[in-house]
């Protein structure tokens, strides 16, 4: 196991194996024999272009020769921030054939994440696309080369200044790595939702990930011939191997690669690519509901919508069960460390429409326990606590955060509050992590927290999570000053961005206040925080809601 890595014991090891949840192989020798059986079936499509099987294979050995001729070799690590193109696929699989460890960033990430990213893996490579979405992704690659000691270089998907060309290079494809490291190693970092500050690294074995994958594809009824679209960023495990990508190419299926999560687009594509399965997030699944008639009629070749990243509230999942009487709405709960529940396509609307599901292996060990670790009844909230043969048994190099997150017996605590209903499927009632759920995206308060308290003018800083009809939720700071200061969001949001925090973390609403409520020993009281947001976004909708003057047709006071 990669020094810093928690194994598995080999007791657990051994029974998962030897039942044959596990088996001797790794990601890329599994992809490798799906080449072999359907060579010419289409294996990725993007906006540029299509790759079959073979050629993705192809590809892949290619690319694993460019990282071999840059001195990337088995054990290194390389942060991939590449967006849902096919290259993605390809340098994954060339990791994977190689030894070469990916830390799955998000494009979304900037300086402030990725330079501790690179620093926590000791990273020797980056990887990726010189600009998405209008930011210049190759000048901050160029400022963390410098600010970096471990990274050594950059690899690019096309052209780009200090970077490798990924997709000029004269490489031709290498017989590197064909041995394959060992199946029961890290295959990929993962990364945590951040609830205690920056995220943590999850090493996941290729063992455990293809068994995650293949599970995933059978609850999820995905089998060759049918064709998935993946418009989540490609680095979350959702979409990568839930069954995502990876589950995608074990069973001759196609992985559809989309770069925007614009409903209308996304309606177009999978009429065009005849799409049969699609993962999303809540918000995304309202947005379906919203296309007019004729673009609803562009889904009619979708069998199956997988909605996850937060709770589907059942208004919505019985809103597109009326709207696409033919397809099949299914709920997944689950984490990049492990355990993942998903409805069956078969469960009776009441249960699929009111519940998050079920774990998806028979190995699967759940517990729902009480403050003091002792398990609840059925029906109670309580924490759910897991372990099973895809689970975690604990983050990299973070000692002092697994002892609180695992338990001696190997059980992680992950934080959430369900319950178990009459089905036997969980209900998801909230969570202990101070966290805030944007549209499936997870917002860690204490990293955002830590930016704004170094803002020069904010004595004290507090975020928290504020209902919003779309995204779930959205973070709503609270802030006092210093004496004589002003402070409005926009400067707040400049602020956030000259310290290289995502865009998906500023805050979108803030409250400046005379002093902040605490408990009495002196720590902010987040809940009156919560309850004070409510208050005010009730009274807003109240205000909006009012008639008219009867003078304001005609704009006077």
């Amino acid at each position: 196991m990669l020094e810093g890595c928690v194994p598995y014991p080999a007791a657990f090891r051994d029974r998962y194996v030897g039942e044959g949840y596990w088996r001797r192989e790794t990601i890329a020798q599994a992809a490798e024999a799906a080449a072999a059986a359907w060579p010419q079936a289409p294996a990725i499509v993007d906006s540029r272009a299509t790759l079959t099987y073979a050629g993705l294979i192809e590809e892949s050995r290619r690319y694993a020769a460019v990282l071999v001729e840059n001195g990337i070799n088995a054990g290194d690590r390389i942060v991939i921030q590449i967006p849902n193109r096919s290259e993605f696929a390809i340098l994954a699989l060339a990791c994977f054939r190689l030894g070469v460890v990916p830390v799955m960033a998000l494009p979304a990430l900037r300086r402030a994440e990725l330079e501790y990213m690179v620093g926590l893996a000791r990273a020797r490579a980056l990887a990726i696309a010189p600009e998405h979405r209008g930011f210049d992704h190759a000048g901050l690659a160029r400022e963390l080369a410098l600010s970096c000691p471990s990274l050594k270089c950059v690899f690019s998907v096309s052209a780009a200044a200090g970077c490798i060309d990924l997709g000029a290079s004269r490489a031709r494809s290498s017989s590197a790595g064909a041995a394959g490291p060992d199946p029961f190693d890290v295959a990929l970092f993962l990364l945590s939702g951040g609830t205690t500050g920056l995220p943590k690294l999850i090493p996941r074995t290729h063992a455990d990930y293809l068994y995650n994958a293949r599970e995933a594809a059978k609850v999820c009824a995905l089998e060759r011939g049918d064709r998935i679209l993946l418009a989540l960023p490609i680095e979350h495990n959702f979409p990568l191997a839930c069954p995502g990508l990876v589950g995608a190419l074990l069973c001759g299926a196609t992985a559809v690669l989309a770069e925007t999560t614009r409903a209308a687009e996304l309606a177009a594509t999978i009429e065009r690519e005849k799409v049969t399965h699609l993962p999303c997030v809540p918000t995304l699944a309202i947005n379906l509901l919203e296309l007019s008639e004729s673009e609803r009629r562009q889904l009619r070749s979708l069998r199956v919508i997988t909605a996850g990243g937060q709770r589907l509230q059942e208004p919505t999942a019985r809103a597109l069960k009326s709207a696409f009487p033919s397809l099949s709405v299914q709920q997944v709960f689950g984490m990049a460390e492990g355990l993942l529940c998903y409805t069956r396509l078969d469960d009776p609307d009441d249960v699929a429409c009111t519940t998050q599901g079920r774990p998806m292996s028979p190995l699967d060990e759940i517990r729902i326990v009480d403050s003091e670790g002792n398990d609840v009844v059925d029906g109670q909230v309580g924490e759910l606590w897991c372990r099973g043969p895809y689970t975690i048994r604990g983050y990299f190099s973070a000692a002092d955060r697994n002892a609180e997150a695992f338990t001696a017996d190997g059980f992680y605590r992950t934080g959430d509050l369900v319950r178990r209903a009459p089905s036997g499927n969980l209900v998801v009632e909230g969570r202990l992590k101070d966290l805030i759920n944007r549209g499936g995206e997870k917002i860690s308060a204490e990293e955002v927290e830590s930016h704004l308290m170094s803002h020069p003018t904010v004595s004290a800083a507090a975020v928290v999570a504020m209902r919003d009809p779309t995204l779930g939720e959205r973070a709503c700071a609270y802030v006092t000053l210093r004496a004589g200061a002003n402070l409005s969001l926009d400067e707040v949001r400049r602020f956030l961005e000259s310290r290289g925090l995502a865009r998906f973390k500023w805050p979108e609403r803030l409250e400046v206040v005379d002093a902040m409520p605490l408990t009495n020993v002196g720590k902010i009281r987040k809940t009156d925080l919560r309850r004070d947001i409510e208050a005010r976004l009730a009274a807003e909708q109240r205000a909006a809601d009012a008639p008219a003057s009867p003078h304001s047709a005609h704009g006077r006071p």
